[in-house]
């Protein structure tokens, strides 16, 4: 009688041990999932396709598209002192350094590039030869260098055969015994070599500027009768020695004449 009793009591107790040890370790039939005290797999890693954010120095250090504009013409008028002519100023010339100034400013080259030069001339005319040198840098006349004539021991004929662009030299006229207008600062000899003085028979003192004596002439850096580069000096009162009888200085332009 009391072994009857207590089977259903083990049957439970059966029912429970098994349900404990093995009951429910695999999916259901049905597809549900199995016990929360199973690991859980990681997931699979999903690249970053995304483009990374450019940081801020790295915007900065980006360079800006080339520009094809040539620089803005620039000029700054300047002071000189006594150590800066050497050659081209002494005692007794019709100017004193004081009442000169350097013009600095950029030009185009033979070369197509802008080149810096230098132009030194009486103050009271370095405002509009800078406007002068404006325009012809805006029609990107070549200049094949411009520099002052101390660079060249104050010679007038060596800055020539170089080709120089000058101004300022404390010199007497070419023939005369009266002092020049670059004596004065109010001369300049442009691209000398394209446009040489020639003598009243066509001859001319440099060899290397014999392929420009005659004129018109259709070649680069030349000055024409009536071109814009006269007119550009004419608006400002500069005459040209192209028009001279006689000799003719086709490099030159003066104030006032002369």
């Amino acid at each position: 009688m009391a072994r009857r009793r207590l089977l259903p009591y083990l049957g439970l107790l059966a029912v429970a041990a098994a349900t404990a040890c093995g009951g429910g370790t695999s999916a259901g039939a049905d597809g549900a999932a199995g016990p929360r005290s199973e690991a859980r797999q990681p997931s699979p890693s999903v690249p970053d396709t995304a483009s990374p954010v450019p940081s801020e120095t790295t915007l900065e250090a980006t360079p800006s598209p080339t520009s094809t504009e040539p620089p803005a013409f620039s000029a700054k008028i300047q002071k000189v002192d006594r150590s800066m002519l050497k050659h081209s100023w002494r005692p007794g010339c019709p100017v004193p350094v004081e009442k000169l100034r350097m013009i600095v400013m950029p030009h185009w080259g033979f070369d197509g590039k802008v080149h810096t030069g230098r132009l030194i001339v009486h103050e009271s005319v370095a405002e509009e030869v800078a406007g002068v040198f404006k325009r012809l840098y805006g029609w990107r006349f070549p200049i094949r260098r411009m520099e002052p004539v101390d660079r060249y021991g104050g010679s007038d004929y060596r800055s020539i055969d170089a080709d120089n662009t000058s101004a300022f030299n404390c010199r007497r006229a070419t023939g005369s015994g009266n002092w020049s207008k670059h004596a004065y600062g109010l001369a300049i000899d442009l691209n000398p070599r394209e446009n040489p003085w020639v003598n009243p028979d066509g001859s001319n003192e440099h060899p290397n500027a014999r392929a420009f004596v005659k004129r018109p002439l259709d070649k680069p850096g030349v000055i024409n009768p009536g071109d814009r580069v006269v007119k550009a000096f004419e608006r400002v009162g500069w005459e040209w020695g192209g028009y001279w009888s006689g000799a003719k200085d086709y490099q030159h332009f003066s104030k006032g004449g002369g």
